[in-house]
């Protein structure tokens, strides 16, 4: 067996979402939210579930905590709800919010735990949603008060920002898919939602450098970055075509490369690009969040809106029916790596690893046991490429597994399990399954692949 090297200071996480686990919907002073709304329409949630509950991590932090800390997890990844914060997402601050949040970084931080908020992960308070959400360019005025109010609230004790996570799913799934929350389908709004989500990022970025607090802050893209179903010409434009469509569109400007060319010179019209937006969504980060799961074989095809479709894999899949493709891995950190080059005159932008995964059907033995085989085969996998880029000269700096609890997993409710830690949904008991001692040993640096 071959072993997996990292170097020391290799920043190993675990990683969750407010509104996946946190639950007190209702209390502290929270607000309502899009998934709130979200979850009260017939057929939007598997079984009418929602995130009242979760995993109840608003009162089980400390738990929680002591589970990472025991493992060896050197960095948690939270997300800070936008309506425990502000409820009518502008206006009036809420000090119970701010309390829950200080209270989670301080024992982080008295375990030994290195602190990285997401400042940003869906959870959109309803009255903004009211007049719009992220199709309204006033969100982004509403965005920017926020995010001052956590880097002024937490900024002692958050180790790391993230100012968006994954806005690809919050603009297509949001708004042009309408599978999650709000539950639109409409071009329009959806390609509004993009710019204004990459608007808010450089907003929140803007910001921040203002406040003088000296921890790195970056985005969380879900990059999609398939490879062409055959060698075939026109399957190869294809592909290019929905990483364009699917990735660049958010990553490019980000980075100061402006919208990709396919956007701008097939559908000139389709963002709502003002005078100077470019500048302020290009503001320099420190590092980028790469959240990993699969990757899809596309090719031409003249009857789709894009003209491009994906194709069926071969690969085994998880859970949640994607193919496995550590493959997928490599040839994305590679062209991350590539086209980040030289951005904010850098000569590279570190990455991390801020998500990757897998759901799997466990099985609670009598012994109480989770002997989950298949989600440690596809973190070996992938932990097996993040080893291997690093010596391809990659600037990979921390993995992040999704998730440290099986929690609510949005459309599909509490049906898929990504958790390494395995929650009983009826009594909220938390037990580490085999893939969270394999991870605890990878840490420590015994793991083999």
């Amino acid at each position: 067996m071959a072993k997996m090297d990292f170097s020391a200071d290799f920043l190993w996480g675990t990683a969750t979402a407010s509104y996946q686990v946190e639950g007190a919907a209702y209390e502290g002073g929270r607000g309502p939210c899009i998934w709130d709304t979200f979850s009260r329409r017939p057929g939007a949630v598997y079984a009418g579930e929602n995130g009242n509950v979760a995993c109840d991590q608003y009162h089980r932090y400390p738990e929680d905590i002591a589970l990472m800390a025991e493992l060896g997890f050197k960095s948690y990844r939270f997300s800070i709800a936008w309506p425990r914060i502000i409820p009518e997402g502008r206006g009036k601050v809420n000090p119970e919010g701010i309390a829950y949040y200080r209270r989670l970084c301080e024992e982080l931080r008295k375990n030994g735990i290195h602190t990285c908020a997401t400042i940003y992960h869906w959870d959109l308070p309803q009255p903004l949603q009211d007049e719009g959400g992220w199709t309204n360019r006033n969100i982004t005025g509403a965005f920017k008060e926020y995010a001052n109010v956590c880097y002024k609230e937490l900024g002692d004790l958050v180790d790391m920002w993230i100012t968006i996570n994954e806005p690809f799913c919050v603009a297509y799934l949001g708004y042009l898919w309408g599978v999650h929350a709000p539950g639109e389908r409409d071009q329009k709004k959806a390609m509004a939602a993009v710019h204004n989500v990459n608007m808010a990022h450089g907003i929140a970025v803007s910001e921040y450098r203002k406040t003088g607090l000296k921890a790195p802050i970056g985005i969380t893209w879900n990059p999609n970055t398939p490879r062409a179903a055959t060698s075939r010409e026109e399957d190869k434009k294809a592909a290019l075509i929905s990483r364009a469509f699917n990735t660049e569109i958010f990553i490019f400007p980000c980075l100061g490369k402006g919208y990709p060319e396919h956007i701008t010179k097939n559908f000139p019209d389709v963002i709502p690009l003002k005078e100077g937006d470019l500048e302020i969504i290009a503001q320099p980060i420190d590092f980028i969040g790469v959240n990993f799961y699969t990757e899809s074989p596309e090719a031409a095809d003249e009857k789709a809106p894009y003209k491009y479709t994906s194709k069926p894999s071969w690969q085994d899949t998880t859970a949640m029916g994607w193919p496995i493709t550590p493959a997928g891995l490599e040839r994305q950190l590679l062209w991350l790596t590539e086209i980040s080059k030289g951005a904010f005159g850098k000569a590279e932008i570190p990455l991390y690893i801020t998500e990757n995964g897998c759901a799997c059907d466990d099985i609670v033995t009598p012994a109480g046991r989770i002997h989950d085989k298949e989600r440690i085969k596809y973190l070996q996998k992938h932990l097996a490429v993040c080893a291997d880029v690093i010596k391809k000269g990659v600037p990979l700096k921390g993995y992040y597994v999704w998730s440290l609890l099986d929690n609510f997993e949005w459309a599909y409710g509490y049906a898929k399990r990504f958790g390494i830690i395995h929650v009983d949904f009826k009594t909220l008991k938390r037990t580490p399954k085999d893939s969270a001692y394999f991870l605890r040993d990878t840490i420590a640096g015994f793991a083999d692949i």
